[in-house]
C-alpha cells in the first residue's frame, strides 16, 4: 500500500545536469524525479520509506540562462594527505591552478508541485498515519534537515504543502527525450533512465517506458 502527498516547490533558477554533457553543465528541461525524490527526503527520511515520484507538474513556462560560475577543477585525494599535519586539507578556490570558470545552461523561474507516495521497506515502524503526518507538518512549517536545491546547492527550493494543483499554463504533449529517473544505489549505482514525456504540463514518471 502506498500514501501520496503534494508539495509545490519553486526558485530563481535550477540546474539538472544532463550526465552526457562532459565539460559545460547543460540543465533538462524540467526537474528529474531523482531530484524531486532528493527534496522529499531533505523534508523528511527515514530507513523505514522510500520516496516514488508519481507526477511531476510544470506550473511555469521553460525558460533557459547561460550563467557563468567559479568551479574547482580538482578534489582532495586521501593518498596526498600527510598524517603528520604539514599538507593542509583543503582546497584554495582562489589559486589560479584551481580555480575554473565554466559556463552552464541553467533553468529559469521554475515551479512545481511534486506528486509522490512512500512505500515501507520492511516491517519494521510501518505506521503509515504516523509517517504521512510527520511530513505533512514538516512541509506545513517550512522544517527541513538541510535546505533542499534544484540539482546544485547554489540553487535553493522554497516548499510548501499543497491541497489543490493548478492548471500548467503548458499545452500539448511534449516528448523530452531520455532523463534520469534515478540511481539504483543497491546495484552498483546504476543509473537509470526514461522516457519522458510531458502532456499538458504534466510528467507521468510512472506509467512511461522505462529503458
Amino acid at each position: 500500500m502506498s500514501y501520496g502527498i503534494k508539495l509545490r516547490v519553486w526558485g530563481d533558477y535550477a540546474l539538472f545536469t544532463r550526465p552526457e554533457m562532459k565539460v559545460e553543465r547543460v540543465s533538462y528541461d524540467v526537474m528529474t524525479p531523482s531530484a524531486a525524490r532528493g527534496i522529499l527526503e531533505a523534508i523528511y527520511w527515514k530507513p523505514a520509506i522510500c520516496w516514488a515520484i508519481d507526477n511531476i507538474h510544470v506550473l511555469k513556462p521553460i525558460r533557459f540562462e547561460n550563467i557563468r560560475r567559479n568551479e574547482v577543477s580538482k578534489r582532495i585525494s586521501i593518498n596526498n594527505i600527510d598524517m603528520r599535519g604539514n599538507y593542509p586539507i583543503c582546497i584554495f578556490s582562489d589559486d589560479s591552478d584551481t580555480r575554473q570558470q565554466r559556463s552552464s545552461v541553467v533553468l529559469r523561474n521554475v515551479e512545481y508541485i511534486i506528486e509522490a507516495h512512500f512505500e515501507f521497506t520492511n516491517t519494521v515502524d510501518n505506521n503509515e498515519g504516523k509517517h504521512l503526518d510527520i511530513f505533512t507538518r514538516r512541509a506545513k512549517n517550512g522544517q527541513c534537515f538541510h535546505r533542499p536545491y534544484f540539482g546544485c546547492r547554489e540553487f535553493p527550493v522554497n516548499f510548501e504543502w499543497c491541497e489543490n494543483i493548478p492548471e500548467s499554463p503548458l499545452a500539448g504533449e511534449q516528448s523530452l527525450g531520455f532523463m534520469l529517473y534515478d540511481i539504483d544505489f543497491k546495484n552498483n549505482m546504476t543509473p537509470k533512465f526514461f522516457r519522458a514525456i510531458m502532456r499538458d504540463g504534466i510528467i507521468n514518471c510512472q506509467k512511461e517506458v522505462f529503458s
